[in-house]
């Protein structure tokens, strides 16, 4: 036990009282009370005895009356400083609660209340520390996105905006700050475009007319809660001059694609007319029959490649329908070999034509990938508003760099591919508001997953 803490403090006082009871129970009984009544009562001839105090009986309350003040002196002492260190540290706790870490207790305990003095102003020290350190952040946070060319705007369960960066000040206000005004009513000058995309549920992408030109512009928008009420959050982003840059260099792989294939097969076209001609010369033949059928599939594989690209651009708007799954599939099976997984739902809506294709495309894929045709398998699923498609195989699957270009035009790993099979599939899933994912399965082979809304 330590002298100074609290149970060595609290012993030291209960030793001093009992110390005192007995040193007052011995005044009162033995010396010197007893000794001086005895003398004053010589003196002024009084009848009180000397006898009647040194009788336990009565010394003992006696002593009590005289130690009971004594003993609330000796507590009010010994808890005051107590008292007034729970006051500090109530103030203390309730500036924490107010956000306040400036507060400090000066203490020079040595027990067990001065650690934990100690440790409250460890605490404080580090509350300050990390608050300096948020500040920081939030300054950063706030530097950046007020900077940001990302139009933000941020409303709560009402509508009405509570924050907007300087972007979004001068694209919907002029540059001033709409925070408090209603987002609707904001929107009722604005450009259609720009309304109905804040009015869509989803990500959009929209041209407005600026200064005489158009300018398109990219919306994102997610809900949330802060603070347990729902807010929303809106990111307009200019995007005319990335999808010039995109259409540039869309353009560039383009020629270069049709130039290699062009160039594949009129070189030997070339070549095989001016040995034609040679064999005609000669009159040869039957060489010159098996020229002419060379020149004949090479201009057929050209034409096909031509009619590839025409077809992915011009592919009209789907025009969906509600479809008999089961016959479709028992259709789709006719010109290429899969396993059905699961029962298909009764009924789906999409244009059949353009479904059929994109299936096609995917199922003959799974076969070229390497897997055996038991193990090319369909599903069809409802999932809420969702028909949910999966084509899966056991092929060799693809790495890393593939899984994020397959569905880019004109991009193919095949030798004699266009790279427009997966990305005209890409665009009549798009077309219909689905969207189309590819991922490796766990045992090998690949998955590709196709999402439509249903009507």
């Amino acid at each position: 036990m330590r002298l100074f803490s609290l149970e060595g403090r609290l012993t030291i006082l209960l030793g001093a009282v009992a110390a005192g009871a007995l040193l007052i129970y011995l005044a009162i009984t033995a010396w010197p009370l007893p000794v001086f009544v005895q003398w004053a009562t010589a003196q002024f001839g009084g009848k009180f005895e000397a006898a009647w105090l040194r009788n336990p009986r009565n010394g003992v309350p006696l002593t009590l009356i005289v130690l009971l003040p004594l003993c609330t002196w000796l507590a009010h002492n010994a808890i005051s400083p107590l008292r007034k260190l729970l006051r500090s540290l109530e103030g203390a706790v309730a500036s924490y609660r107010d956000g306040d870490f400036s507060i400090s207790i000066a203490s020079r305990r040595r027990d067990e209340l001065g650690a934990l003095i100690k440790m409250h102003n460890a605490l404080g020290s580090t509350l300050r520390e990390q608050r300096h350190n948020l500040t920081q952040r939030e300054l950063l946070l706030d530097t950046v996105v007020q900077n940001t060319p990302v139009a933000l705007l941020l409303t709560d369960a009402v509508g009405h905006i509570v924050y907007a960066n300087i972007a979004a000040r001068h694209l919907f206000n002029e540059g001033r700050n709409p925070n408090g005004l209603d987002l609707h009513e904001l929107l009722d000058e604005a450009p259609a475009p720009l309304r109905e995309a804040f009015a869509s549920e989803g990500d959009r992408l929209f041209g407005v007319e600026l200064d005489g030109n158009e300018e398109i512009f990219h919306l994102a928008q997610r809900g949330f809660r802060l603070y347990g009420s729902p807010h929303r959050l809106f990111l307009v982003r200019r995007m005319t001059r990335e999808l010039s840059r995109q259409e540039v260099a869309t353009w560039k792989k383009v020629i270069r694609t049709i130039s290699h294939e062009l160039n594949n097969s009129l070189a030997p076209i070339t070549s095989l007319a001016h040995s034609g001609a040679e064999l005609v010369r000669r009159d040869e033949r039957e060489r010159l029959l098996a020229v002419l059928a060379t020149i004949g599939e090479r201009a057929r594989h050209l034409h096909g490649f031509i009619a590839g690209y025409a077809e992915f651009a011009k592919l009209p708007a789907p025009r969906p329908q509600t479809v008999n799954l089961p016959e479709f599939l028992a259709q789709l099976a006719l010109h290429v070999r899969f396993r059905v997984v699961g029962a298909p739902p009764p009924q789906g809506s999409f244009d059949p034509g353009q479904m059929e294709h994109v299936l096609l495309n995917l199922l003959k894929n799974a076969h070229e990938a390497g897997s055996a045709e038991d193990e090319v398998e369909l599903e069809m699923q409802r999932a809420g508003t969702q028909l949910r498609i999966e084509v899966r195989d056991r092929g060799s699957g693809m790495n890393k760099t593939v899984l994020e270009n397959a569905l880019l035009p004109f991009y193919s790993t095949k030798r004699s591919g266009s790279g427009l099979g997966l990305a005209l599939a890409r665009e009549i899933v798009e077309a219909h508001g689905g969207r189309i994912a590819l991922a490796n399965r766990d045992d090998g082979g690949l998955r590709v997953t196709l999402t439509i809304p249903q009507a």
